[in-house]
């Protein structure tokens, strides 16, 4: 391990992240996957706030919480809470903040987690506000193409589906802008790319490609990362009738892919990669979901000062 002073108290945005901050992240996930180093959070609590759906990202904090030894209290929706008594969201959290050592928590609204940040003196991790963040996600999906690929650098990433909606792309995206890539959008008008997202990446001297139809970019792609047209995000019904069903990979799409092309997703997947391509060499998205809970070991770990030099 890089002798490296992690700056960041809390992870809300990719933003906040520079590169030294991402690359020791990554590299911390892979040690402590190859068990160079196993965090010690033995008498550490980690409160989960899902006041949204979660598979993925609340079992994997939770898994990856209790593989170093801490515990983690978890609470999924607010159903239970004294939220349904009129409970004001900040002190929620400041009474949880009593009770756990640090907070990682997903939210319908935008800006959620930066409130959160501002208002509790413990650290603070996104998990998902509304259709604008979700970093940790971006973070082992840097990790997921480290380990595919041997870098992150100069690499060619075709970004499918819900573009307009989607915090994963939005996260990972702003984390890739770090390593020069270039990209390719691949996406319906109505779900392109948010312009605030292309405008960062061309200050930043990023190159990107805006495009309707998948097939022809495939070729050029290292890593295509689907996204699923998110029903939940439309204001409009029939406007996710209108979109559903607007890419679907399949074994012909990927016929002329690198050989080394992978395909992430950061699930649940509806319609839009077939069961078929599970089977194919350019499926990794199970093993990617994998990798969440070695990075999340590293997010928390870090975060909480578990890793021993």
């Amino acid at each position: 391990m890089s002798d490296y002073s992690f700056k960041s108290k809390h992870i809300i945005s990719m933003r906040d992240l520079d590169r030294a901050e991402l690359d020791y992240l990554v590299e911390t996930a892979g040690a402590i996957e190859e068990g160079r180093i196993k965090p010690d959070m033995r008498g550490k609590i980690a409160a989960l706030l899902f006041f949204e759906p979660s598979t993925r990202t609340c079992f994997s904090f939770e898994s990856a919480m209790k593989r170093m030894g801490g515990e983690a209290l978890l609470m999924k929706g607010t159903g239970a809470t004294s939220v349904k008594k009129g409970e004001s969201f900040t002190d929620t959290l400041k009474t949880i903040e009593r009770y756990s050592d640090i907070i990682v928590i997903r939210h319908a609204i935008e800006g959620a987690a930066r409130l959160a940040s501002e208002v509790l003196q413990l650290p603070v991790v996104n998990a998902g506000d509304g259709a604008n963040q979700h970093p940790t996600q971006a973070l082992l999906d840097l990790y997921s193409i480290k380990k595919t690929h041997g870098t992150l650098d100069n690499l060619k990433i075709g970004l499918v589906g819900d573009l307009r909606f989607g915090r994963t792309v939005h996260s990972l995206a702003q984390a890739l802008a770090s390593y020069n890539p270039e990209f390719y959008f691949v996406s319906p008008g109505f779900l392109e790319m948010p312009a605030h997202i292309k405008a960062d990446l061309t200050a930043r001297g990023i190159k990107y490609t805006e495009v309707s139809e998948v097939e022809p970019v495939v070729p050029e792609l290292d890593i295509m990362y689907v996204t699923r047209i998110q029903r939940e995000r439309f204001a409009d019904p029939e406007d996710y009738e209108r979109l559903k069903g607007s890419y679907i990979i399949d074994l012909k799409t990927i016929e002329g892919a690198k050989k080394n092309m992978k395909i992430l997703h950061p699930l649940p997947r509806v319609d839009e990669i077939t069961v078929a391509v599970d089977s194919s060499p350019h499926a990794y998205y199970f093993d990617q979901a994998e990798n969440g809970v070695y990075m999340r070991q590293a997010i928390l770990s870090i975060l909480m000062g578990g890793i021993q030099k």
